[in-house]
């Protein structure tokens, strides 16, 4: 099967963090993170993000989220996300679920929250008949591959800060978004504000394994007991911890989601070229965004296989990974021309 552009989940898993993995499978160590793997990977987040950060690692992205938000909220409290979010959309309800907390959401037209749309669910505080808004979640980058810039998150933690809320980034794409804006994590997260870090992996070439990062350690304190009840604790955290190890341990992670924004950009730079064809979104990040003749979709997913986001417009998403290459771009640029020119 030639290597799809439905989404970075479907790549493998990056062979230096393989090799990691080989080289932790060695003798026994202590078990559930107090092993020197889980220390190492901890001490890498640390240089990223400051020394302040707590680190949980955790099986998976809707287990980070979870694990994050659960330390965040009480039952009667609600979260403000886009309407695109993936704890929206595409979490089966895990939050509602496990966390017990009401998602109000808003419709972002470039799918990045603002103070005055976050402003526009700020109802019934103090109203006991309401759900009281604790947290604003964004995503980044985001479901739409737009990115928020440091600017843009510093004031969404303004606005939550001063109203007593706080801050949540979903970072399952957090390395894409550190490609784009071409700075430090810290510059766009610690410094600007964030309280919780969902840190992703598994799109960036782990093969399993995200992490939850507390940036401001006291909402942390309760972390390990929330973790274990969500089923988020792994037994030999060893392997977990040794893929983040080789993922920051050289700039990996920085380089593979460079790449792979980079293939995003010469996909959309081709098929922008196509009569019929328009990218509906600024290219950001690894993700095209585009609307095609509907009669073009089921030809060119025999070919390459890829989701359509929005069936009404209709609108597909197109997903670069770490290992996309030129070849696959220009083949996929081709099967775009040659299906839509003969519809």
């Amino acid at each position: 099967m030639s290597r799809s552009f439905a989404s970075d989940n479907n790549a493998g898993a990056h062979p230096e963090v393989l090799a990691a993995v080989a080289r932790a499978n060695t003798g026994h160590v202590r078990a559930y993170g107090d092993d020197p793997y889980t220390a190492a990977a901890a001490r890498r987040f640390r240089d990223e993000l400051g020394d302040q950060a707590e680190v949980f690692f955790v099986f998976g992205g809707t287990g980070a989220n979870v694990t994050g938000l659960q330390a965040l909220l009480r039952s009667h409290e609600a979260i403000i996300c886009s309407e695109f979010s993936h704890i929206h959309v595409d979490e089966c309800g895990a939050v509602e679920k496990f966390v017990g907390s009401k998602l109000l959401t808003v419709r972002p037209p470039d799918g990045k929250l603002t103070p005055a749309l976050v402003a526009t669910r700020m109802r019934g505080i103090g109203d006991q008949h309401h759900v009281q808004p604790r947290v604003v979640s964004i995503t980044q980058s985001t479901e739409y591959g737009t990115v928020y810039t440091a600017a843009e998150v510093r004031a969404l933690a303004e606005y939550a800060h001063g109203r007593g809320m706080y801050l949540h980034v979903d970072g399952a794409r957090i390395a894409n978004a550190a490609a784009a804006l071409d700075l430090p994590l810290r510059a766009f997260l610690t410094d600007a504000g964030v309280d919780v870090l969902s840190f992703g992996g598994t799109k960036n070439g782990i093969l399993g394994g995200e992490a939850v990062v507390f940036l401001n350690p006291a909402l942390g304190a309760e972390a390990r007991f929330i973790r274990k009840q969500a089923m988020q604790l792994p037994s030999k955290m060893r392997f977990v911890a040794a893929q983040f190890d080789a993922l920051l341990a050289d700039g990996l992670w920085l380089r593979s989601a460079r790449h792979a924004n980079t293939m995003a950009r010469r996909l959309a730079d081709g098929v922008g070229r196509v009569p019929g064809v328009t990218v509906t979104q600024p290219v950001e990040a690894n993700a095209v965004f585009a609307v095609l003749p509907r009669e073009a979709i089921a030809p060119l997913q025999e070919e390459f296989f890829f989701y359509e986001w929005d069936p009404d417009r209709p609108e597909v998403r197109w997903m670069a990974s770490f290992d996309t290459t030129t070849e696959d771009v220009d083949a996929f640029i081709e099967a775009v021309s040659r299906v839509v020119a003969g519809r």
